[in-house]
């Protein structure tokens, strides 16, 4: 059996994955998008021995709940300077309303039904219309915006299943799925969280579940090690790939695009701080020799291989 690790577009044939990660996460949560550089060297580091599992949690169905807790798009805005120490692409521009994350939670379970293998670059190009646009991604014009940005989507037969029966129940399941936390180590943590009833996981949460049935769980916001030494006690026979040496061979490895932070994330060595000004010089350089491309995105860019 071959089987492809699908989170941020990285492709690798191999055995079938020892360990399933189950990634709660939601579109329009900061600190999930700002978990993306430790999640991109955790699949770098372990490729398709991981099979990921991305379930959405659904954080707003309207967003006059975060108006009532006194959200407006100018403290929107201005919360997302506070992360950009994690290095994250965002933008500052205020959009014209504060947006629900339900709709757009729907277009992921959509293409996860639809087209699963684009599940992970729809998940990313939702986040960055969020974090990087003024789009408003729960309307059908900024979902579709974002989807248009997915090479190789049907994004108008996505739009069309966003009401679909089939689609409303897999994106319950995930609601459901997500408000599990009571009682575990994610809510022992102090990482989850009780919004609307049930005790839920918040954005990003893994659990890694090894195929003997054993299981770890890293709730909420957490460094990449943490990450990693629940995988090394699950399981020592691993193949773990030490950090890239280039900023191609990475490119290479995840044709969907990757940040700066994404890429600096994955070379910099075991403990050691990454360096994203090294790495964009790098990266400017494979720009300049025709071996990869770089889309603006929010105060930082995506980059591509040629």
């Amino acid at each position: 059996m071959v089987v492809y690790a699908t989170i941020t577009g990285m492709s690798a044939a191999v055995s079938p994955p020892v360990i399933t990660v189950t990634h709660y996460s939601d579109p329009g949560c900061p600190w999930a998008y700002s978990a993306s550089p430790a999640l991109a060297a955790l699949a770098w580091r372990y490729g398709a021995q991981l099979r990921w599992d991305l379930v959405m949690i659904g954080l707003a169905e309207d967003p006059q709940l975060y108006v009532d807790r006194g959200y407006t798009p100018d403290r929107q805005a201005k919360g997302y300077l506070s992360f950009r120490r994690f290095g994250m692409p965002f933008a500052t521009a205020p959009r014209s309303r504060v947006v629900a994350t339900g709709r757009a939670c729907r277009a992921i379970v959509a293409t996860r039904l639809l087209a699963p293998e684009l599940e992970y670059a729809v998940f990313r190009a939702l986040q960055f219309t969020q974090f990087c646009t003024t789009e408003l991604f729960d309307t059908p014009e900024g979902i579709g915006a974002a989807l248009a940005r997915v090479p190789g989507l049907d994004a108008e037969l996505v739009l069309a299943e966003l009401d679909d029966p089939r689609t409303e129940a897999a994106y319950q399941e995930d609601r459901a799925r997500t408000r599990s936390a009571a009682g575990g180590p994610t809510e022992f943590q102090g990482k989850a969280a009780q919004t609307d009833g049930p005790v839920r996981f918040t954005a990003p949460s893994l659990q890694l579940t090894h195929a003997d049935g054993r299981s770890l769980e890293a709730g909420g916001f957490q460094p990449l090690e943490a990450y990693d030494v629940c995988i090394a006690n699950l399981d020592v026979s691993l193949t773990r790939r030490p950090p890239a040496a280039t900023a191609l061979e990475v490119l290479q490895a995840f044709p969907h695009g990757l940040t700066t932070a994404e890429v600096a994330a994955i070379m910099a060595p075991h403990l050691t701080a990454a360096d994203t000004g090294g790495t964009e010089e790098s990266l400017i350089d494979a720009v300049a020799a025709g071996e990869a491309v770089r889309l603006p995105l929010g105060d930082d860019a995506l980059w591509r291989v040629a």
